[in-house]
């Protein structure tokens, strides 16, 4: 996965989700009014846009990722890489 991929227009995702600006943009750490300029056509910044994918597309809750657990997954596709590919593969499945 490339990160700062483009998304779909940020209004269309938030529609979509039946959120109203402030739940939608509170989720990224984005007040309503900047969501609102972002809606508009101001440049979303890349970190921003990859929260938003991460969040609103990926629907990864952000509470709950820790950085040991990123740790333990560099790790394992690291160290056991046939392992990692094996268990994505099941969590593919699962979907």
């Amino acid at each position: 996965m490339r990160l700062f991929n483009d998304i779909p227009n940020p209004k269309e995702i938030r529609q979509k989700l039946g959120l109203n600006q402030q739940e939608f943009w509170s989720k990224v750490g984005v007040t309503q009014s900047g969501g609102s300029r972002y809606e508009s056509g101001r440049e979303i910044p890349k970190a921003v846009r990859e929260l938003l994918r991460l969040v609103h597309v990926e629907h990864i809750d952000l509470t709950k990722v820790k950085r040991d657990d990123l740790l333990v997954a560099a790790m394992l596709k690291a160290q056991y890489p046939d392992l990692y590919k094996n268990l994505k593969k099941a969590v593919k499945q699962l979907k």
